[in-house]
């Protein structure tokens, strides 16, 4: 039961928004830009990312609470704060936490890129940890309080909803432009994962009921699995050299697996344009340092205290109680999906200048501004995480753009965002920040967001003004 209790522990603080990157999808002014939509409409020669420093992202975030509703130095005690913020989240509650580390990456055009079969490749690797967990309410409940107070309340086991990934990435994607309305896109992905913990199927239930006699009686039924894949090591206290088991794992060395992105940019009219892209459909399969723990039965036990916590001071009862439901650890293979993404855009472009020289935003060059909504979804465990943004888009002289952000999600209905893209001797780089209302006091903040990088473009020098 303790080695249970650390497991759903370890859960609540590997967690802490979803990977939407609003401000950089369809900034097609930054090359990354093709990692959201490998149908994007961008045009380059050829460009380079500066190594571990051409893609840095971070996504927090939780929908229930915030750092401050916890450590707030506010006088309150922090057993009364943690009451507070039980009672105040529902199950439907998460705590989401993304980070992404571009290695390398790289693109460069197949062509000339104003024939009609032009494609384009791009090419990377990149490390992404990747977690995302549903408030286990019924269980802090049980840990808080016990079931004591909670006669004829049923507990609900299936509350445990986690997973957790650290894994690396490679990617090669293709782009074409089939015609001057039409870009399609598809990127190959191979995964190899390198820790991995994921309990999202569990069911089950626990109530206690008192009948005339004043005799309890408690029934429990469990169907818990927590898988877990390249952490045997740690758990068995194995001394390993960490760094270079990464490193290995991350090199192919860990569980394999595949994905594909496909994406599209379409012009119904020339300052009309409309995407779409669905990143991460794909699996990774865990065959290698595999571990489960299972706690799976039935329990029924009729007697006058209805304390469900043992500590062994009933041994017989102790026993029961483990015979009935184990706590097993086996070794079995399993195989976890990639979150899904989806993303779709509408946009309006307007202003002319065709002044300029910069020849990098491919057929919407010849405009300064444009507005625009975009859509995104992200499969879960249970439902899928959603988010609307409104944006517009300036671009500034002929080397700065700009895009503004307002966004509505789970996590805030304030978020604000601004990204900026200048590119300077061919040196291109990149910043944007997320809710930046936000950053009057962080520790307030239900989500935070950034990314920044360094890339070396190339641009076409046939694309027309």
């Amino acid at each position: 039961m303790r080695k249970l209790l650390l497991l759903i522990t370890g859960f609540i603080a590997l967690s802490g928004t979803a990977q939407n990157k609003q401000i950089l999808y369809n900034f097609t002014s930054v090359p990354q830009s093709l990692l959201t939509n490998p149908g994007a409409d961008v045009n380059y020669s050829w460009y380079v990312g500066v190594p571990l420093l051409s893609g840095i992202s971070t996504n927090v975030g939780s929908s229930g609470f915030s750092a401050y509703d916890l450590f707030a130095d506010n006088g309150v005690d922090f057993n009364t704060k943690l009451r507070n913020v039980v009672f105040s989240t529902s199950r439907k509650d998460k705590a989401v936490v993304n980070e992404q580390l571009e290695i390398f990456s790289g693109g460069f055009k197949l062509g000339d890129w104003q024939e009609e079969r032009a494609t384009y490749v791009s090419f990377g690797m990149y490390q992404e940890l990747d977690a995302l967990a549903y408030m286990p309410k019924d269980y802090v409940i049980l840990a808080l309080d016990g079931n004591k107070d909670y006669i004829g309340k049923v507990f609900d086991i299936s509350d445990l909803n986690a997973r957790g990934e650290l894994l690396s990435v490679f990617h090669l994607g293709f782009h074409k432009k089939l015609n001057d309305k039409l870009i399609f896109g598809a990127r190959g992905k191979i995964y190899s994962s390198i820790y991995n913990v994921s309990s999202t199927k569990n069911s089950g239930y626990f109530y206690t009921i008192q009948d005339e006699n004043s005799v309890y009686e408690q029934i429990i039924s469990s169907n818990i699995q927590i898988d877990m894949s390249g952490l045997t090591n740690y758990t068995n206290n194995n001394s390993v050299d960490a760094v270079s088991t990464i490193a290995k794992k991350a090199l192919l060395g860990g569980n394999l697996g595949l994905g594909l992105d496909l994406g599209l940019t379409y012009y119904p009219k020339k300052n009309i344009q409309f995407t779409a892209s669905l990143t991460d459909i794909g699996f990774v399969k865990h065959t290698k340092d595999v571990e489960n723990y299972t706690y799976k039965g039935y329990y029924n036990y009729k007697g006058l205290t209805p304390n469900f916590i043992l500590d062994g001071s009933n041994q017989s009862l102790s026993e029961e109680f483990e015979d009935a439901l184990p706590l097993d650890t086996i070794n079995q293979k399993y195989t976890t999906w990639r979150p899904l993404k989806l993303n779709s855009s509408i946009q309006y472009s307007f202003g002319d200048g065709r002044n300029t020289d910069c020849n990098c935003l491919g057929n919407e060059i010849q405009y300064k501004n444009a507005i625009g909504a975009q859509l995104f979804a992200m499969s879960t465990p249970r439902a899928p995480l959603m988010a609307l943004t409104a944006y517009y888009r300036r671009r500034f002289l002929e080397s700065l753009e700009m895009k503004a952000t307002y966004t509505i999600d789970s996590f805030s209905a304030t978020n604000i965002g601004l990204g900026l893209s200048t590119t300077i001797r061919k040196v291109n780089f990149y910043l944007m920040a997320d809710n930046l209302l936000e950053y009057r006091d962080i520790s307030k903040a239900n989500s935070l967001a950034f990314q920044l990088g360094i890339n070396i473009v190339f641009p076409d020098k046939n694309t027309p003004d």
